[in-house]
This record gives C-alpha cells, sequence and structure tokens, in this order.
C-alpha cells in the first residue's frame, strides 16, 4: 500500500515539474510568437460558443419584405410660400432637392416635399421625422396598396426628430415595434422607405454601429458645411429647423443599407420583421447614399410616442449638468489621467444633479452600471425617462467612484436655471467656441485668478475667424471677469451695439484683447 502511495506522490510531482517545465517553455515561446500564432493558441483553447444567434433572426429579407412594405407609407407634404421661406428655402439653395425632392414652382406657388412614415397601429398613427412634416399645411399619404388619405399632425419632438401623425382609417397593416436595445452591431436590416419618389423600396445592410452621436440634431450651423463631423462629409437633413437650445437626443443606429433622399421617416427592420428604428440621417458629400445611414432607436422613440399621443407633448426630464465627452485631447487640455466618461462643467440650480450631490469636475463614467464612453450613452438612457423618474449616476471623483441616484427634473426647472435672453444666445453661438473652467495649476501658469479655457473653435465663429485657438484661455468677457460658461452667458447680455470684447492669453502666454462684431 505504501508502494502504490509513492508511486501515485512521485507521478504527481512529475506531472506538476512537467507542468511547470511547460510552462516556461510556453511563455518563452510565446513572446516570439506572431499574431496569427498567438490568435491560433487563444481559440484552440477558448472555443467561441456555436451558440451566438442574431437578433435579426433567419438572414432570409422576403418574409420580413413583404411583412413591412405593406405598412410603410408615402408622405407628400406642401407648404405655403411664408413657410417655405422660413424653412426650407436656404435649405433647398444649398442642397437643391435633398431628402425632399421639392421643386421651386414659382415665386407665390405652393412648395412640395416627400418623405416617408411608419403605421404603427390599426387606426392610422404614423411614425416619421419631424423634419419630414414640420411646418407643412398638407401632408398627402399614400399606402403601399395605393389607397390615399390626408393626415394630421398629432405632435412633434424636434429634440428626437420623430413627428407623431394619423390618418382616418381602421384595420391598417402595421409594423411590429422591436427591442432596439437588442439590435447587434453586424446583424443584417433591411431599411423601407421611398427614395426619389420610388415607392415601397427595400434595401439592405448591417448594422455598422450604435449609440452614434452626430451633434446634427439642434445644430444651427449651415449644414452644407464639413463643420467638422467625424465622417469628413456633410450631414444631410431635410427641411430641420434646429431649435435655438440644442436638447437634442442622439444615439443613433448606424447602418449601411442604402438610405437615400426620400427614405427620411421610414423603417429600419430586422429580418423578422421587426421596427428598430426610423431612419433620419445620411452621412454624405453628395446628398445621395455615400455608405452610412442613421436611424432613431424605436425604443426611445416609444416614449417619445408615447407621450405625444397621451399628452399632446414630450415629458422629458433632466439630469441638469452642462458637460463635455472626454477624449486623450479633452483630458490633456483638463489635466486629468481619465480619457473616457462626461466631464462635468456646470450643475444647473435646483437640478436633480445638484441636489443629488454631483458637482462641477466630476466625470460620469457609468449611467446604471454601464460605463459612458459618449454622451449618447447617458442622453438616451434619460430620454427614455420622465420627470420624477430616478436614475443611477457613477462618478469619478479625485480618483474614486461614487454613486448617486438622481431624481430628473421637468423643463420648467431646467429652462428657469438656464434662463438667458435668446439674443445672448445666438452671441454665445456666433463665438464658435467651448470653454471649461481653470483648474488652480492652469490660473497659477497663466498668473490669472479667473478664466476659462477654450477646449474647442468651430469652423466659421468668431473665434476661427480671429484665429483665436484652443488652448487659449479667456480671463475676460467685456470686462467682466469669467469662470464658466454661466458667467459667459451673464457677460454677454452687456454687449453694446453687438460687439462683444474678449480679453486672455494665448496658449504661448501672449496677451489678446479682440473686439467681435458678432450681431447688430
Amino acid at each position: 500500500m505504501k508502494r502504490i502511495g509513492l508511486t501515485l506522490l512521485t507521478a504527481f510531482v512529475g506531472g506538476a515539474m512537467a507542468l511547470g517545465t511547460y510552462k516556461l517553455v510556453e511563455k518563452k515561446y510565446a513572446d516570439n510568437m506572431s499574431i496569427d500564432e498567438k490568435q491560433q493558441v487563444y481559440f484552440a483553447n477558448n472555443k467561441m460558443s456555436s451558440a451566438i444567434t442574431s437578433s435579426a433572426g433567419e438572414v432570409d429579407f422576403t418574409q420580413a419584405a413583404a411583412a413591412v412594405t405593406p405598412a410603410v407609407v408615402y408622405i407628400r407634404t406642401t407648404y405655403t410660400s411664408t413657410a417655405q421661406n422660413s424653412q426650407q428655402d436656404a435649405m433647398q439653395r444649398m442642397f437643391g432637392d435633398m431628402f425632399g425632392q421639392g421643386g421651386q414652382q414659382g415665386p407665390s406657388a405652393p412648395q412640395m416635399a416627400s418623405g416617408s412614415g411608419v403605421i404603427i397601429s390599426p387606426d392610422g398613427y404614423i411614425v416619421t421625422n419631424n423634419h419630414v412634416v414640420a411646418k407643412a399645411d398638407k401632408i398627402d399619404i399614400t399606402l403601399n396598396d395605393h389607397r390615399q388619405f390626408k393626415a394630421k399632425v398629432i405632435g412633434t419632438d424636434p429634440n428626437t426628430d420623430l413627428a407623431l401623425i394619423k390618418i382616418e382609417g381602421t384595420n391598417l397593416p402595421i409594423v411590429k415595434l422591436g427591442n432596439s436595445d437588442d439590435a447587434r452591431v453586424g446583424e443584417w436590416v433591411l431599411a423601407v422607405g421611398n427614395p426619389f419618389n420610388l415607392t415601397s423600396t427595400v434595401t439592405a445592410g448591417i448594422v455598422s454601429a450604435k449609440g452614434r452621436g452626430l451633434k446634427l440634431i439642434g445644430r444651427e450651423e449651415d449644414q452644407d458645411e464639413d463643420n467638422g463631423n467625424p465622417f469628413g462629409g456633410r450631414m444631410r437633413r431635410q427641411q430641420q429647423a434646429a431649435p435655438k437650445l440644442n436638447k437634442g437626443i442622439e444615439s443613433f443606429i448606424q447602418t449601411d443599407a442604402a438610405i437615400n433622399p426620400g427614405n427620411s421617416g421610414g423603417a429600419l427592420v430586422n429580418t423578422k420583421g421587426e421596427l428598430i428604428g426610423i431612419n433620419s440621417a445620411i452621412a454624405s458629400h453628395t446628398g445621395v447614399y455615400e455608405g452610412y445611414g442613421f436611424a432613431i432607436p424605436i425604443n426611445l422613440a416609444k416614449k417619445v410616442l408615447n407621450d405625444i399621443q397621451k399628452f399632446g407633448a414630450v415629458k422629458r426630464g433632466y439630469v441638469g449638468v452642462n458637460f463635455q465627452e472626454l477624449d486623450p485631447d479633452a483630458a490633456e487640455l483638463l489635466h486629468i489621467k481619465t480619457t473616457v466618461g462626461l466631464y462635468v462643467n456646470d450643475i444647473v440650480e435646483g437640478s436633480g444633479a445638484e441636489q443629488a450631490g454631483i458637482k462641477k469636475g466630476d466625470i460620469i463614467s457609468k449611467v446604471e452600471g454601464q460605463t459612458v464612453y459618449e454622451s449618447s450613452d447617458l442622453q438616451e438612457r434619460v430620454g427614455r425617462l420622465q420627470p420624477g423618474d430616478k436614475i443611477h449616476l457613477t462618478v469619478l471623483r479625485e480618483g474614486a467612484e461614487k454613486n448617486f441616484t438622481v431624481t430628473l427634473k421637468g423643463e420648467t426647472v431646467v429652462a428657469k436655471a438656464a434662463a438667458v435672453t435668446k439674443s445672448a444666445a445666438e452671441l454665445y453661438n456666433r463665438l464658435g467656441a467651448s470653454f471649461v473652467p481653470l483648474t488652480a495649476q492652469q490660473k497659477a501658469k497663466f498668473h490669472v485668478n479667473s478664466g476659462v479655457l477654450v477646449t474647442q473653435v468651430r469652423n466659421g465663429g468668431m473665434f476661427d475667424e480671429f484665429e483665436v485657438r484652443v488652448g487659449s484661455v479667456v480671463t475676460k468677457v467685456n470686462q467682466q471677469a469669467v469662470n464658466s460658461i454661466g458667467d459667459i452667458d451673464k457677460a454677454i447680455t452687456n454687449t453694446k451695439n453687438g460687439i462683444v470684447t474678449i480679453s486672455g492669453y494665448d496658449p504661448d502666454g501672449g496677451v489678446f484683447n479682440s473686439q467681435f462684431q458678432v450681431a447688430q
């Protein structure tokens, strides 16, 4: 018995020594492996699950196309000359017929444009883009079976570019609402709409990305320009009249399914025939499809549409923070190590964020336990909630994580706290720059007691025109010391004759004192 035990012990020790020797040899040779060899070794020992399935179901488009096409409608809108002049003419001069196929009928003739919509209830509720129907006098709907209806606008939400309209009908074909959270990058999707007046057109592609924030909704810049968008081209939309205050909520589903003028407001569906997005924009140098389209996720749209139907308007809650996305460049300017998350520039007085204890300088790193990589990660989650709802945020403060529960406040609280005259907001936008408060180290470097750091200079703004660079420090606006965006807002209200005086230091320490003619 002892001999057997000794034999087993010897075998065990020998095996352990052999395994240890193998590990040492493996590590030695691993350092010299090529990437391909490391890939082969890794996947030989870590089999990928064969159980991974797409939320799109079977890769067969015929049934999905047959199910969805009858419920995607052709929308034709008519505008008076006055409405058209105030909203469309400039856009048409820039893009031609863009998303609307509009045409100049003469100096006083009604203007016409077109788009798409999706029937979502048998009694005639249709979802489309706000920019398809905004300020339209007449909305004509044509179904796939050529039946025609007049539609009325139930409500719109420019902040998500969504609208709910209605036709009078019964037992109408509808598209089943899916779950956009389940959509996976790489899965097949179909875009259904009416591009170039070609009704009932289906195109196929994949989900290219999720959570895209393009800073498109609410932009007042000339949309025919590059404006530094991440695609190096133009963001194209039909007839969008941007609100003065940018409260746009963007978390687009990106797809390479062909989307063209006239698809706006149409359906993005998975191959189960479930609606996962409302097509809204394309990235293009020419105004037609070049590879990327963007759809509003249906989970965000559900909340907006339900509010419009129930309340006549969207009941939106706000955290009450002013923030900027972090990346290596922003982190360097802010003198922080973290390159992921949202840096809190300001807290709205009386907001849920202030009451919860969030402070300027905090970095929002997680929302409901999920890492925040860009603004859309926070904005879409908040956009699904109502005033009074709670949201759980994790922030980094002095290198440590802290958890907060924020009760969202309504529009009136935020509007009151952020009250700035329309002219002041316009003047601020004309500066074309973004700012964050100076840190103590930055104040010491420039030998100042107050100031804000210029973190972005946008093309075409006054800072760009006068070559005020990123990294410059603004210490005074209209002779008033500034430490925050709020201070800039207050100082701008003292502008006389549309002239704003900016004082500060360039990144090299040189003094500048510039006067900008920003308004008449």
